[in-house]
């Protein structure tokens, strides 16, 4: 494999323009200019899809005059699980300028340094490995593992497991904190764990702040008008309500896009075989891990979130392989909680995506517009995506059909690049002790760019030109290719590795150990920081690496 990356120098783009992004170059928030044929919003449904969608279109329109109003059924009830983010969900509050010091508590949240995955792999040295989550002092790491991963798939025999060359591995393996003390400039770009619940509620009292409307309605049904599109929709109390645009937040019923305006659902059925999970709390200890844990269990695998008042655990499974019967006799057992009173919820997920999130005056956000199940923590992201490249293309001023092609495709390729690389965490697996893993791993439904990543990775050429022109792997950065396909321990040359040349072992790993060991003790342990969470300052480490 050659050197792919440019060994001095990453793409960085500064969190002050991450949602900024998302408006006119030069606009930003307040040179946003709603478009006159858009005066009145209703969402449908809350929790946290409809509640971040109204905040993120009352950041620019509410100042405009556009009336948006959220209709909420109190019969529908949330799920309180623990869950995770990604550090999209960081950005999301920093344009919002609301605190950690305000929302974390009030919602048991933690901080999420990344994402350990348990027992994938059976290859010796490779059973474990981190998904970490980027910092400004990677730049001082990151060359040296990308050289260790192109030595190794060349059959160099050289240390090339990601987990020693990451900050955010050793603060997670260390249970501290990514947030550096005030005299330490890494910050780490960090995402959370919350109560799902807690968060909604929370994001429901930020938006009626902010000038959203707030409805207690169960809605029934919609009438379409003679083209097609949204004329209005019901209540059970009797009440009619018409908008300009209507958002669809109905989770997996898809009350507006689905069963109103009959949109198709494209199943990833086929190469994502999980289709329901098992939640069940248990108690916290003493210490507070700064990470999610994912492990693979007899028919699909384990979440363990840590929030500060419990752990939320599940089991994410196929009903194809195991009963709900059997999975949550599995887990109970496998937290020591098998004559335990303790609830477990059942839920049922529907993986894949519609074929159209904008759709005449219908916008479907969160459940009602896809899923790509709970592995790599997308689910508020796409929540983010979706309306901030709405609002992209509402600064526009093009409501057009031809928009909505352009912003359908656009959300599409990345609902696809994020199951590859979810598909990636299955098909690379080595376990063979159960017929779910073996039918995982001899699976070959696979889109043509994943096969094409997989066979250039396998070939020992660089996958780094296809992913920086997003040819392969859309959606995510090269970190995080690198780190899954050498966490997992795949490389061509299976069998006895050759000594390397001396350019090859150029890079002392104890040197970059070293460098690990003395920046961690610049960041407070978990509990710590949880107990004096800092108001924001401004930093120059706060950065989102596009490596």
């Amino acid at each position: 494999m050659t050197a792919g990356l440019p060994h001095e120098q990453h793409e960085i783009v500064t969190t002050a323009t991450l949602f900024d992004y998302a408006c006119t170059p030069g606009t930003g928030k307040n040179g946003f200019i709603a478009p006159p044929a858009l005066r009145r919003i209703a969402i449908v449904g809350g929790g946290t899809a409809g509640w971040m969608t109204a905040l993120i279109l009352a950041r620019s329109l509410a100042e405009k005059g556009v009336e948006i109003t959220l209709l909420e059924s109190p019969a529908v009830p949330t799920l309180g699980v623990g869950e995770g983010s990604t550090p999209w969900l960081r950005g999301f509050f920093d344009m919002l300028g609301i605190e950690e010091a305000e929302w974390m508590p009030a919602c048991h949240a933690t901080y999420k340094c990344g994402i350990a995955f348990d027992g994938w792999s059976t290859k010796p040295g490779f059973e474990r490995y981190f998904h970490p989550f980027a910092s400004m002092l990677d730049n001082m790491t990151m060359t040296q593992f990308v050289h260790n991963v192109e030595a190794r798939v060349n059959g160099a025999n050289v240390h090339a497991h990601p987990d020693r060359f990451f900050i955010a591995a050793r603060l997670a393996a260390e249970r501290r904190a990514p947030k550096a003390r005030e005299n330490f400039p890494f910050d780490v770009w960090h995402a959370y764990h919350f109560d799902a619940t807690l968060l909604g509620q929370f994001l429901h009292k930020k938006a009626l702040e902010r000038g959203v409307r707030y409805k207690s309605c169960h809605v029934t049904h919609a009438t379409l008008d003679a083209d097609g599109a949204i004329a209005s929709i019901g209540t059970s109390e009797g009440e009619t309500v018409t908008a300009d645009l209507f958002v669809d937040c109905t989770g997996f019923a898809g009350l507006l896009i689905d069963k109103a305006l009959k949109v198709p659902f494209i199943s990833f059925a086929e190469n994502l075989f999980n289709d329901a999970a098992v939640a069940i709390p248990s108690p916290l200890g003493e210490s507070i891990p700064s990470e999610t844990v994912s492990t693979a269990l007899k028919n699909g695998w384990a979440w363990k979130i840590p929030l500060t008042d419990r752990y939320g655990n599940g089991y994410v499974y196929s009903t194809k392989f195991c009963t709900p019967e059997a999975a949550e006799r599995e887990l109970r057992q496998r937290l020591g909680l098998l004559d335990s009173d303790v609830a477990a919820r059942h839920l049922r997920m529907r993986v894949g995506r519609v074929t159209r999130h904008w759709h005449k005056n219908c916008l479907a956000v969160g459940l009602s517009q896809g899923f790509i199940e709970p592995l790599e923590a997308t689910a508020l992201m796409f929540i983010q995506l979706t309306g901030m490249v709405f609002m992209e293309f509402l600064a526009l001023g093009d409501l057009s059909e031809g928009a909505r092609d352009r912003f359908n495709a656009r959300l599409n390729e990345h609902f696809e690049g994020i199951r590859d690389y979810i598909v990636t965490h299955y098909k690379t697996n080595t376990r063979t002790d159960t017929e779910y893993w073996r039918d995982n791993a001899a699976n070959m439904s696979l889109s043509d760019n994943l096969k094409k990543l997989y066979a250039t990775w396998m070939a020992g050429k660089s996958i780094v030109p296809g992913l920086r022109a997003q040819a392969i792997g859309h959606g995510y950065p090269i970190v995080s290719w690198y780190s899954i396909m050498a966490g997992m321990g795949i490389f061509p040359h299976a069998g006895d590795l050759r000594s390397p040349t001396a350019r090859e072992a150029r890079y002392d790993m104890a040197k970059i150990d070293d460098l690990l060991h003395r920046s961690s003790g610049n960041y407070p342990h978990h509990r710590e920081a949880l107990e004096h969470i800092p108001v924001r300052r401004e930093s120059p480490a706060l950065q989102l690496y596009l490596w």
